[in-house]
């Protein structure tokens, strides 16, 4: 007899172990809601790329923008390739 209900069992399983797994979850989920409570609302969230457009701005406020470095001075302050460094200088 336990042969045919193991059988029957694994023949069966999806049909059993589905709406078991989905009862489970809906009662997690009603659990976890009672337990947390309303959430709150996330239209006033800013995203990671708002934040940071404005702190850029906010370092910008006390700044002069006209006043930038020349390309001659961000040239130099560059690192040289990696494909170049075993490269002689030319002089």
């Amino acid at each position: 007899m336990w042969l045919v209900l193991w059988t029957g069992l694994r023949t069966y399983a999806p049909y059993v172990t589905f709406p078991v797994a989905f009862m489970v979850g809906a009662v997690g989920y009603h659990l976890e809601w009672f337990i947390r409570g309303t959430p709150k609302p996330r239209e006033d969230e800013k995203g990671v790329l708002e934040l940071r457009e404005e702190r850029k701005l906010q370092e910008q406020v006390g700044q002069d923008g006209t006043q930038v470095l020349s390309l001659k001075e961000k040239l130099e302050f560059m690192p040289t390739a990696a494909l170049n460094r075993n490269r002689p200088e030319k002089s």
